[in-house]
């Protein structure tokens, strides 16, 4: 996806490559046994280990590196079977042990990969340069109080998963779909809800430019915490650009870390960015190196779900769908599950359509979800069936739709009570027909000089004079042997 820059000296391209915290989706943190669930009471959710007590040993939550290694698997990476976890040496006022157990040089997974869907239904393969395990600090909170700040400790030691891509990406949109694509398989593997507006998902940006045709590596700047897609694209948007000023008057980017405002949209340095000895990395002398056997990974391998990437393939492959309306409809576990229920024993390219088009409109405009439907996926599937079998036409199933998401009664119901049957009476269609005949003398005589797109417009006169119900074909077939002969 070709994105350039004009500037005053010439054409830009970005250089982005992304690092994605994904919080673990488990009982228990990473090292302790507290609870994670999110909402609760500031402070409620936090043992001594989170807290910083001295003398407290962290324990390894197993479930966390089963977790983590199903990740890495569904990015088709490599995983490591001795890892070693690290101090990150720090002091913040939400990290109460002054450092953050993480992985340094020896991650769980290494170098994986991740396939972009671009919306011409191409694909474009983003390298995956390492995920490790880390625990996320507290929360700090700086709006409840004048002059003081208050930190929450609920969050302290869960677990996070830090997906870090190579700088592959080249534009504000190729990151939006990798952020979209990346949550879509951590909810297939149910390994991260994805929630960026709970802070279960959070995105850093490392941005840098450089001049079309240059394969070097420029300073990058990284853009910390992002909590939505759209603000991680502006955000993108922004910084480049201003590198892009400072390089063409003549400046240098200096190598830092920002945040993004979303409310003037625009970013603003927060610190100089941090080099890894800033950090005095160091194995943590509480834990063990991390080995797992290669069984424990086949196992989990052997129990990956279908993911979105095999799944489109053969939704392509089954149903005869397009690559884009696979794309789509495989974007999320549930509507291709919604999907498949619709389509299964049925015209597959007309589910898609209804599924596509007025069912996810009708998502929309009632705020509801998949998995709670304004219409069943059992009700969308026999009301396709009443369009085969003739009882229905397209004007009239738009009709009974409506009702549908309205009531929710079943389509066979909605028909009869309404009296939305088809009509295919070949006696009562002729008697329309030729009462628009006869009322519309000069337009017959029109069609029969040649101006047979005037034959569209006496459909529509019967339709109308049928309430809908007359079967399309029947009128349009009827009509031509009476004008045309």
């Amino acid at each position: 996806m070709a994105y350039i820059i004009q500037g005053d000296t010439g054409d830009w391209e970005i250089v982005i490559g992304l690092e994605v915290h994904a919080q673990v989706i488990s009982k228990a943190k990473l090292f302790s046994g507290a609870a994670t669930e999110f909402g609760a009471e500031p402070n409620t959710q936090v043992s001594f280990i989170d807290a910083g007590f001295p003398g407290m040993l962290p324990v390894i939550n197993e479930i966390c590196v089963e977790q983590a290694v199903r990740t890495g698997l569904g990015l088709k990476a490599k995983i490591n079977l001795t890892s070693v976890f690290a101090r990150k040496n720090y002091f913040y006022a939400d990290l109460p042990q002054g450092y953050q157990i993480s992985q340094y040089d020896q991650p769980i997974v290494g170098e994986g990969e991740l396939i972009l869907d671009l919306p011409d239904g191409g694909t474009r393969t983003v390298g995956i340069e390492r995920l490790h395990l880390e625990q996320d600090a507290g929360k700090s909170i700086h709006d409840m109080h004048p002059s003081k700040s208050f930190i929450d400790l609920n969050r302290s030691g869960v677990a996070l998963m830090e997906i870090v891509s190579k700088p592959d990406l080249r534009s504000p949109e190729e990151a939006g779909l990798y952020l979209t694509k990346l949550r879509s398989i951590l909810r297939y593997l149910e390994t991260c809800d994805g929630n960026m507006q709970e802070g279960s998902m959070r995105c850093d940006a490392n941005v840098s430019v450089r001049p079309v045709g240059s394969t070097e590596l420029r300073t990058r700047c990284e853009i910390k915490n992002v909590n939505s897609i759209r603000f991680v694209q502006q955000a993108i948007e922004y910084e480049a650009r201003r590198h892009i000023d400072v390089y063409e008057s003549g400046g240098e980017i200096r190598q830092e870390t920002r945040l993004f405002d979303s409310v003037k949209g625009e970013t603003r340095s927060m610190r100089s960015k941090e080099h890894a000895h800033d950090y005095r990395y160091f194995p943590d002398p509480d834990l063990l190196p991390l080995v797992i056997r290669q069984d424990f990974v086949d196992g989990i391998k052997a129990g990956l779900p279908e993911l979105p990437d095999d799944k489109k393939a053969r939704f392509m492959a089954e149903y005869g769908l397009n690559a884009y309306d696979s794309g789509v409809l495989v974007a999320e576990k549930a509507s291709a599950e919604f999907f498949e229920t619709v389509a299964k024993g049925r015209d597959s390219k007309m589910a898609c359509n209804w599924v596509m088009g007025d069912f996810f409109a009708a998502l929309n405009a009632t705020a509801k979800t998949i998995e709670d439907p304004p219409v069943s996926a059992a009700n969308l599937g026999q009301m396709i069936d009443l369009i085969k079998d003739g009882t229905l036409s397209g004007r009239l199933a738009k009709d009974v739709f409506a009702l549908m998401v309205e009531t929710g009664k079943a389509p066979a119901v909605l028909v009869e009570e309404r009296g939305l049957r088809q009509v295919t009476d070949t006696g009562a269609i002729e008697a329309a027909v030729d009462a628009v005949i006869a009322a519309n003398a000069d337009k017959v005589a029109q069609v029969k000089d040649g101006k047979t797109t005037l034959l569209g417009w006496f459909t529509g006169q019967v339709m109308k004079a049928t309430q809908g119900k007359a079967n399309p074909a029947m009128v349009n077939e009827m009509l031509s042997k009476k004008i045309l002969g």
